[in-house]
């Protein structure tokens, strides 16, 4: 029997990151970006939780745009740095959200630091229906001395997953899509939307 065909909404603009999560969802789902539906806005991430940013997101794109629409926040947790940059990953070196300023603050907090412990958490919220579900994706690692690798985004050159040598940025993308934090949760996604 041939699935419906659903249209979802990812509520990104981060080009690197929807592409990623495309190659992970089955074709009967046409996803579109927010600037396929003429998202411009920056929606206002203003919880405290990781999880609470993805529900405003996706309950945003529901309410305003009338689309199913999923949203997802990651947040890189350092156990020794209180959690830190957690919420505010992103923006950890300033509102600008730059990746090598934020890696090279991580890199400096840790500098005199032998535990260096991490994780990566990715929450995404569905909005569909009128309901609302979480799913939740974790990959633990280690935060490296200094960045390696040219592939993925944010703080993938630095973050080396438990049982691997190479750090997210080193990867080709369906190791990284099997073992991280957002294949995980992504995955839960597809088995929920798959039901």
């Amino acid at each position: 029997m041939k699935k419906e065909s659903l249209t979802l909404v990812f509520a990104t603009h981060n080009k690197n990151k929807f592409k990623e999560v495309k190659t992970l969802l089955p074709h009967h789902i046409e996803l579109l970006s927010l600037d396929d539906i003429g998202c411009e806005e920056d929606i206002p991430e203003t919880a405290d939780t990781i999880e609470g940013n993805a529900a405003i997101k996706a309950d945003y794109v529901s309410s305003y745009y009338n689309y199913a629409c999923f949203a997802d926040d990651t947040g890189l947790e350092v156990p020794i740095l209180n959690n830190e940059p957690g919420v505010l990953s992103a923006r950890y070196a300033g509102e600008e959200k730059n990746a090598r300023a934020n890696m090279d603050k991580l890199l400096r907090k840790l500098e005199d630091k032998d535990e260096r412990q991490a994780r990566f958490k990715t929450a995404i919220a569905l909005s569909m229906k009128g309901k609302e579900v979480m799913f939740l994706g974790i990959c633990t690692g280690t935060i490296t001395k200094k960045p390696r690798g040219l592939g993925g985004f944010g703080y993938d050159p630095i973050f080396q997953p438990d049982g691997y040598t190479e750090t997210f940025a080193e990867m080709d993308l369906s190791t990284k899509n099997e073992i991280g934090h957002r294949g995980r949760a992504i995955r839960q996604l597809i088995e929920y939307l798959s039901e």
